[in-house]
């Protein structure tokens, strides 16, 4: 299995930084809440100041939904939400273990972070490209959707796509759940700095995984001269 974004992606939005963390042998079990807890104070405090809409690192995803052709306050992309619903309501949901822990860097970084179970995806490849239209998307909700025409999303050899309008909303066909054992996570970022924030996140995640469960994890750094995550089996 390779993850990578198409070459079109980094034409298109040089300022990209991102980064992919795998890990296999992970469950439900273990208990990420007090470090969860750490990092969404951060973001709270963070946010005593001002709100997520005057953070850089959400305002230039918004310029990336505009030049995308979306009106960015309609969607937002996942850490603007996740920031607004801490925002309002003082608290995330809790989902699992890693999600919640996932959720909260991506609140205290201010970035999207996504988390997918790999075993729901169909290989050998996993790539951010804009979509042809045909690609089926399933919502949380249930039903299947089809992107639009050139929005960006994650497609798989399958011709499945796990998100819509890029860092807006994941699939729920490839959501981890209880019996998820092997995902992979990918942090984006467009501000100045992401290309320095972006490996600080993927460290600490990846000594978070290793402090909570008894998993094999490999990461890197993605850029257009090295594009291609290999994940192994």
């Amino acid at each position: 299995m390779r993850f990578r974004h198409a070459p079109s992606i980094w034409s298109t939005y040089p300022e990209l930084a991102s980064g992919a963390l795998y890990a296999t042998g992970v469950d439900a079990r273990a208990d990420t809440g007090p470090r969860a807890a750490a990092y969404t104070a951060r973001a709270v405090a963070r946010l005593a100041g001002t709100t997520e809409g005057e953070f850089p690192e959400v305002l230039a995803w918004r310029r990336t939904f505009s030049r995308m052709g979306m009106k960015p306050t309609q969607y937002r992309c996942a850490s603007e939400s996740l920031l607004r619903r801490l925002r309002k309501e003082g608290a995330l949901p809790r989902i699992h273990p890693l999600v919640d822990l996932c959720n909260a860097l991506s609140v205290a970084y201010a970035v999207p972070v996504a988390v997918l179970d790999l075993d729901r995806i169909a290989g050998p490849l996993l790539e951010v490209r804009p979509a042809g239209g045909e690609e089926e998307y399933v919502p949380f909700g249930g039903g299947v959707e089809h992107p639009v025409p050139g929005e960006v999303t994650f497609v798989d050899s399958a011709g499945r796509a796990h998100a819509r309008r890029w860092t807006h909303r994941q699939s729920g066909f490839s959501a981890v759940g209880e019996h998820t054992g092997r995902v992979l996570v990918v942090a984006e970022a467009m501000h100045e700095g992401g290309a320095e924030m972006v490996p600080e996140l993927l460290k600490t995640l990846e000594e978070e995984v290793a402090a909570h469960w008894a998993a094999v994890t490999r990461k890197t750094v993605l850029t257009p001269a090295a594009p291609d995550f290999v994940l192994g089996d």
